[in-house]
């Protein structure tokens, strides 16, 4: 397995799976919308998306967007998304992607990482099994709508 991080140039590679993680979070398959915001999350650089081959097929991914503490003045980063095909689940993929987002913590000299997602998502044991601590005081969100 071979773990990159994503350009432009990996569109083709990272949009179905990208599709399919909002799928997943039972939001309609739109292949087109889904390969302009990564387009945009790439072309801006607000984002980084590690994408994971096995035999130079995309099997999951992850994204990063960089965050800020202002009580302790560190930069973090928030994992929001992190996806597997589900025909390539069960083989220590999303582990090994999140051991990359924990590198670029340490490389960028970061907090930490803080993940995002629903209390009944079945990757809840993953993340504690790698070492991340449920935060119940992030629990307020606003929306617009």
């Amino acid at each position: 397995m071979t773990i990159i991080q994503a350009t432009t140039k990996h569109l083709k590679d990272i949009v179905p799976l990208f599709d399919a993680y909002r799928v997943f979070y039972r939001q309609p398959s739109n292949l087109i919308a889904a390969e302009n915001y990564i387009k945009e999350r790439l072309t801006k650089q607000d984002s980084v998306i590690y994408i994971a081959y096995i035999n130079n097929v995309a099997v999951g991914f992850t994204q990063l967007y960089s965050l800020f503490s202002s009580v302790s003045m560190q930069a973090m980063y928030l994992l929001n998304d992190l996806y597997i095909d589900t025909q390539y689940r069960n083989q220590k993929i999303g582990t090994l992607l999140i051991h990359k987002a924990k590198e670029l913590c340490r490389e960028k000299g970061c907090k930490g990482l803080m993940i995002q997602t629903e209390k009944s998502n079945p990757a809840q044991h993953l993340y504690q099994r790698e070492g991340f601590i449920k935060d119940e005081d992030l629990s307020f969100f606003w929306k617009t709508i």
